[in-house]
């Protein structure tokens, strides 16, 4: 579609400004609907790669493929391997771009999958969470990791959310079961009190979206069709879903943020469903409509969740009009209106 008939043009300059070339590239990629081989989208690319965030995240990853320490990455908070792959893939990065970025999946997937498809936290299978598997196959994919053990990766997030093949928590002599933080089907989370956990849900999701229609299987399209179920089971704007463990739901569904790692917004529920291809399903409309509300006059959005001093690289100050929020909503709203 014309993206005009959603962006000022003066934000449009403002995105584009070459001296910040990590957004500029994702306005070009994502926003102008340039054929892959324009010369202007592969300038953009290559030095969205030599300068800015994506060059510096990849300036501090060891010879062997890891940030901070070695092993599976979840630690330490949020400096370690599982993050600064989950920054990168939202940076735009490309395997195909800087081969680093190809060793650096391979380390991790050497280190963190488990032989039945877990990605760990720990390394053991008990280490597995919906949103740490549904962010590290979303990440490995859009990067364009080419390791077939990814698959492995994708068919165990898929069981778990169906339950096909997988034992209850209780059968501990079973090769394959849940465990007291993964602990059951439809996104069943420990750390949610046992409940359906929507922030992993929207994780996993992500990720399934990201795949191409041709690697779906059945059984992944059965498990998009119980996340979406999950989803659209409440008005997705008021984020009713489970919480047993607190008194209300988390306001952190409301705060548009940028990386955006397991605490999840209402911006990135909606990224997972247009993704699918729901961005004109009139249940998104409210969630749609409060992406809308916060547009400011100059047609930007703000910085209403950040991880300033938690990570290496800055993202700008809250409160701000932001490049990479603004990027997001953008985003969002071209693919509903597709």
């Amino acid at each position: 579609m014309d993206s005009s008939n959603l962006i000022k043009e003066s934000t449009l300059d403002w995105l584009l400004d070459p001296a910040d070339p990590g957004p500029a590239y994702l306005t070009i990629r994502d926003l102008l609907d340039l054929p892959p081989d324009d010369p202007a989208l592969i300038f953009a690319h290559a030095k969205a790669h030599n300068a800015g965030p994506i060059s510096q995240v990849l300036d501090a990853l060891s010879e062997p493929g890891y940030w901070e320490r070695p092993g599976p990455g979840y630690n330490p908070k949020y400096f370690s391997t599982v993050w600064a792959l989950i920054l990168l893939a939202q940076l735009g990065a490309s395997a195909s771009q800087d081969e680093r970025i190809q060793r650096a999946c391979r380390y991790y997937l050497d280190q963190a999958l488990t032989p039945y498809g877990q990605i760990s936290a720990s390394g053991a299978p008990s280490g597995t969470a919906d949103c740490l598997q549904g962010n590290m196959c979303w990440a490995l994919t859009v990067m364009g990791c080419a390791d077939p053990r990814l698959d492995r990766a994708y068919d165990w997030m898929t069981r778990s959310v169906t339950g096909d093949g997988i034992a209850p928590m209780g059968q501990k002599d079973a090769e394959v079961r849940y465990y007291a933080g993964k602990c059951g089907p439809l996104f069943a989370c420990g750390a949610n009190g046992g409940a359906s956990c929507a922030w992993g849900a929207v994780k996993a999701l992500m990720a399934f979206a990201a795949l191409p229609l041709e690697r779906r299987t059945p059984l992944i399209n059965a498990a998009i069709k119980a996340g979406v179920d999950f989803i659209f089971s409440i008005d997705p704007a008021t984020a009713e879903y489970p919480h047993p463990n607190a008194p209300k739901t988390s306001g952190n569904w409301w705060k548009f943020g940028f990386p955006v790692f397991y605490v999840t917004d209402l911006l990135q529920l909606v990224e997972a469903m247009v993704g699918l291809g729901y961005g004109q399903d009139a249940r998104l409309a409210n969630a749609l409509q409060i992406i809308r509300d916060k547009q400011d006059e100059n047609g930007r959005w703000l910085l209403e969740y950040d991880y300033q001093g938690k990570i290496k690289a800055d993202f700008g100050k809250k409160k701000d009009a932001n490049k990479w929020v603004t990027l997001r909503a953008l985003r969002a709203l071209k693919m509903a209106s597709c």
